[in-house]
């Protein structure tokens, strides 16, 4: 994979960090550009030494240094492994030139914050902009850069007596607003698991993640800390689950906040409390919040509305949850979506498998890209027919998958990277979009590819950042032919892309939607998705 401007990626940033809500005016965006986030490798092979006890192993050693890539051949042994890196947000124009870089991490360690993603989480630093406009919001960790296991850490108030991960570091919701200036705000989320997207909206932070490190006995207070949670802007330490109570508090089984098989009506059997809320994706369109699910073993797989009123599925706005109706809320599966188990094998009946990235053109045309399901085998065979950019319409009441995008992926073809001495990867799908829509009748989609190796965890894996144009008129792949994705911006040897969004304004925009797009964080970093086992941070 190759890109003219890669080389220019990670210059080093020199916009000025604010923490705990206090702004120092710095340069604005120019509008129209994008933001993508990512992540450097900064370990050495010091950072893990051979023989040395893993903080996720239950008693288990390194297999290897802290040297990348080899240093996530550890997964194997502590299926909780993770090195934490710098978050670097980059400034590009949508031809891939880079306009600034701005080392997130660097800014805060000056102001003496310790501010960090977990670099093979590929479902972290997701960009989403505010409601009005004038903002990005991200999640992170309050936490040292080379630190390990910290995506399963417990959360302060929050201690899972069930996760063999015994440290406390908590989670951080980040604002980078038009002008440069950053806000974090710290809390207690998603304790033993990780925090994936955060968006802003009637003066509160809205943010998806999962909770609980898999064991399925975790106690209430694990529970109530994944899913959808809210907190109001610039507060810090506890947040507010959203979403209806179901099932018995202290059940290992069917006991979940919004969303639950068990009283779903699909007919599956209750299953783990706490991950049939495995969010991870988000994006909110006319003034109402979507979530996708598209990992793990149990729940659903597929694409969810965010209702406050606490009735069904609505197309129209609905408004967000607020502090009042949060425990009213209810969390309904997209009619025309996937409503079978999280287990499902991939088919052309059982779209949206692997539902990762939204984006609303409009409100009858939702863009949602699904990630793969990890396996090399599928697409060799061409048994996954439903990765890449899918297009859903809204019609006559329900939601129909008109197409699926592929052509210009390469799904299943290996690529390589300069200096990469791991395994080659290939794309499999995309994970984080946005989107804007044309004057021409045509929308464009910028997309984080995911990627399959043989690497031990694929989130390691050098990705790419991709672009599309899809003529929105359309509703059949005949009249789709042609379309084709491009290569926009690669991840270079120790570095992975994660989100991705416009930038922010310095007034409020009259359609957010048209540039917020989905969860779409496509920052730098974390290649292919792979089914992981419960717990595992993802």
């Amino acid at each position: 994979m190759k890109s003219s401007s890669q080389s220019r990626l990670f210059l080093a940033g020199a916009l000025a960090l604010v923490a705990a809500g206090h702004a120092v005016a710095q340069s604005a965006f120019t509008a129209g550009d994008l933001l993508v986030s990512g992540s450097i490798y900064q370990g050495t092979a010091s950072t893990v030494i051979v023989g040395q006890p893993l903080p996720g192993a239950s008693g288990g050693l390194a297999i290897a240094n802290g040297t990348y890539p080899n240093v996530f051949s550890n997964d194997s042994v502590d299926a909780s492994f993770g090195v934490t890196s710098p978050i670097i947000i980059n400034e590009i124009t949508t031809t891939g030139s880079t306009v600034q870089s701005l080392n997130i991490t660097q800014m805060a360690a000056n102001e003496g914050v310790n501010l960090v993603t977990s670099f093979p989480s590929k479902s972290e630093i997701a960009l989403n902009v505010s409601a009005d406009g004038t903002a990005v919001t991200f999640m992170d960790y309050i936490a040292p850069v080379n630190t390990l296991d910290v995506s399963n850490s417990n959360t302060p108030n929050h201690v899972d007596p069930t996760n063999p991960v015994a440290q406390t570091y908590q989670r951080s919701v980040a604002q980078l607003n038009f002008n440069g200036t950053l806000t974090i705000s710290p809390n207690n989320t998603y304790t033993g698991n990780n925090g994936r997207a955060a968006v802003l909206d009637n003066g509160n932070y809205y943010m998806v993640g999962n909770g609980g490190n898999g064991s399925g006995t975790e106690p209430v207070n694990v529970v109530n800390n994944t899913g959808v949670q809210m907190i109001a802007q610039g507060a810090t330490g506890e947040a507010t689950v959203v979403g209806l109570q179901q099932g018995t508090p202290g059940s290992s089984t069917g006991f979940e906040y919004g969303f639950s098989v068990a009283q779903s009506g699909v007919g599956l059997t209750a299953d783990k409390s706490g991950k049939d809320d495995n969010f991870r994706g988000l994006t909110l369109f006319n003034n109402t919040l979507y979530v996708s699910k598209g990992s793990g073993g149990n729940g659903i797989d597929t694409v969810y509305q965010v209702n406050p009123s606490g009735g069904g599925y609505v197309n129209g706005a609905l408004g967000v949850p607020t502090a009042a109706n949060a425990a009213a809320t209810t969390i309904n599966v997209l009619p025309g979506f996937n409503l079978t188990s999280a287990k499902t094998a991939v088919s052309p009946t059982n779209p949206a498998s692997n539902p990762f990235g939204l984006w609303f053109a409009n409100a009858n045309t939702l863009y949602v890209a699904d990630e793969g399901d990890g396996i090399a085998a599928d697409l060799t065979n061409g048994n996954d027919p439903n990765s890449g950019l899918q297009k859903w319409i809204f019609s006559n009441g329900t939601w129909k998958l008109a197409y699926t995008l592929q052509t210009g992926l390469s799904l299943g073809v290996a690529y390589t990277v300069n200096g990469y001495t791991g395994p080659a990867p290939a794309n499999d799908g995309l994970r984080n979009i946005t989107g804007k829509v044309n004057g021409d009748g045509t929308v464009t989609i910028y997309g984080i590819a995911s990627t399959v190796s043989t690497l031990a965890d694929q989130g390691a894996d050098p990705n790419g950042l991709y672009d599309i144009t899809d003529t929105l008129a359309d509703s059949t792949s005949t009249q789709a032919l042609g379309e084709a994705f491009s290569l926009l911006e690669a991840a270079q040897n120790g570095q992975v892309l994660r989100g991705v969004s416009f930038v922010p304004q310095a007034s409020a925009i009259p359609e957010p939607s048209t540039y917020a797009g989905i969860f779409g964080l496509m920052v730098l970093g974390g290649a292919g998705w792979i089914r992981r086992r419960n717990g595992r941070r993802a």
